[in-house]
């Protein structure tokens, strides 16, 4: 598969062309590509160049067709290990628009040199990042490697290019066990219950020092509580590989007859009834949250941090019964112990991302999980359908 990939309608395998140049046709089952640099500005309120990478897993390719739909341009890098190359396509077929895409590594230097050549970038989504709580404490090494190394060579990479503005996929992961809830951005961090949260917040330190050493830069830590749902189109939604180590997808396995039923790490925890409690955000909420960001703060220099969350707190037993009543699917499920880094409740104060970005999510829980069941029932293998 060529490095450099723009999608066109399935049925026009026409190559994108730089201008002055005829188009070619390209074969039949071949990605077109083009390597044309992309003309825009970085001027507040005017379209840019964003390179996202991990943008064609869950998050990034939901935030690709906002930023889309937005008028800005979407350069996505990914190396396909929790995400599906057929994304690239159903993103197209959302948003009118083909995204430019590059298969790689963010450890890999001279892909990075190559992107930063081709295009001038304005700012960087960082996504990339392996993220699964459990898989981290079994796999802490290969979490080190792959986030933070990752993160330190696409910050130099970066700084040699002359791009100064980051917004950082963090995580709540972050506080670890919060003294208080609901979260605020100046609660403590630091305290962190796994390697998945450790390397998100060595991530975060190692972007503020660097700002701090670099004071022209913008760097954006925007810290997710738990993503979920679908795009509403039913086009886009979670396909993770293998077994899903994120509650929502394994519900909707389990609904749709693949697995068996849903385990439930943990009924002890002091929490209404006895399951961890976690601030479930829309994933498309999610998405807006970082076109507010990118549009608002990452063309002004420092830190700016905000937390992405609705502030309410739901049970594992309540999105299971939320559930079943907007899928009118039964989720069967068995109580297992408790698994490890897990936390009993964790949600936000998202206060001041509304006050500084106008940001504030607007989907309900119900809406969560009717976009969820739409994507699994008309997605059953999920992109490979």
């Amino acid at each position: 598969m060529p490095d450099l990939l723009r999608f066109q309608a399935a049925s026009n395998k026409t190559i994108t062309a730089c201008p002055n140049q005829q188009p070619q046709r390209q074969p039949e089952n071949q990605f077109p590509f083009s390597g044309c640099p992309i003309p825009s500005t970085n001027h507040k309120g005017l379209p840019m160049n964003i390179l996202i990478t991990g943008g064609a897993g869950y998050i990034g390719s939901h935030t690709a067709v906002e930023l889309i739909n937005a008028g800005h341009t979407a350069i996505i890098l990914d190396n396909f290990d929790n995400s599906s190359p057929k994304v690239l396509q159903r993103i197209q077929e959302i948003t009118g628009t083909a995204p430019v895409f590059y298969q790689g590594d963010i450890r890999n230097r001279s892909i990075l040199q190559r992107i930063f050549a081709e295009h001038q970038i304005h700012s960087v989504l960082h996504c990339a990042a392996l993220k699964a709580v459990g898989e981290s404490v079994r796999q802490p090494l290969r979490y080190y490697d792959n986030n933070i190394s990752g993160s330190l060579i696409l910050l130099e990479e970066m700084q040699k290019a002359g791009v100064h503005s980051i917004v950082f996929s963090s995580s709540a992961t972050v506080y670890g066990d919060p003294e208080i809830v609901p979260i605020t951005e100046n609660s403590p961090t630091g305290a962190t219950t796994n390697p998945y949260g450790t390397s998100k917040h060595m991530m975060e330190r190692m972007m503020q020092d660097h700002q701090h050493a670099e004071p022209d830069w913008s760097v954006i830590l925007l810290r997710y509580f738990n993503p979920i749902g679908a795009h509403p189109s039913g086009k886009m939604g979670e396909q993770p590989n293998g077994i899903p180590n994120n509650l929502l997808p394994y519900v909707c396995q389990v609904a749709a007859g693949k697995l068996k039923e849903l385990a439930v790490f943990g009924n002890d925890y002091p929490t209404p009834d006895g399951t961890g409690v976690r601030d479930y955000i829309h994933v498309v909420d999610l998405a807006i949250g970082h076109l507010k960001a990118i549009e608002q703060k990452s063309q002004t220099a420092g830190t700016h941090i905000y937390n992405l969350g609705t502030g309410q707190g739901y049970s594992v037993l309540d999105i299971v019964h939320a559930f079943e009543t907007a899928s009118g699917q039964r989720v069967p499920y068995a109580i297992k112990p408790r698994r490890a880094g897990d936390i009993a409740t964790c949600y936000a104060d998202p206060a001041k991302a509304q006050a500084e970005l106008g940001w504030q999510a607007q989907r309900d829980l119900h809406t969560m999980m009717q976009d969820a069941w739409r994507w699994q029932s008309q997605n059953p293998n999920g992109y490979d359908d």
